[in-house]
């Protein structure tokens, strides 16, 4: 089904995802140096750090509870060279590598951040133009 236009003005943008965690300081240290951007905010119990490409900016925010279960949201990384390359990167950060999973010709390394938080290393953009006819 297509969206309206009248839709698609009166559609929110996704601006910033919201990470429970333990030590704000420490998740947050992580993801700016996955991605390579700046801390704008630090108050002791929350983070907020401004990603540089323009997509939604990262808030890690400090909760008493642990995490128990699997993400219901994750994010996916595409890196700029291959899977393999920012997999030993993200490790040498402090990232566990958990599986690798192939489905149907695609594939992907799922990740644990320090705090055990889900996400996921796709093919990086030298691979995707390696399979491109």
């Amino acid at each position: 089904m297509a969206t309206s236009r009248k839709a698609r003005e009166l559609a929110s943008k996704l601006r910033l995802i919201t990470i429970d965690c333990a030590d704000p300081a420490v998740l947050a240290t992580f993801w700016t140096d996955v991605f390579g951007c700046d801390q704008r905010e630090a108050d002791g119990e929350n983070v907020y750090i401004a990603k540089a490409d323009g997509g939604p900016d990262l808030y890690f925010q400090r909760v008493p509870e642990a995490k128990t279960v699997k993400n219901r949201v994750h994010l996916d990384l595409m890196p700029p060279s291959t899977m393999q390359e920012e997999v030993d990167r993200l490790t040498a950060l402090g990232a566990t590598a958990q599986r690798f999973v192939e489905e149907g010709g695609i594939y992907w390394t799922v990740m644990l951040d320090p705090e055990g938080n889900e996400f996921c290393v796709l093919r990086g953009e030298a691979e995707r133009a390696q399979a491109s006819p």
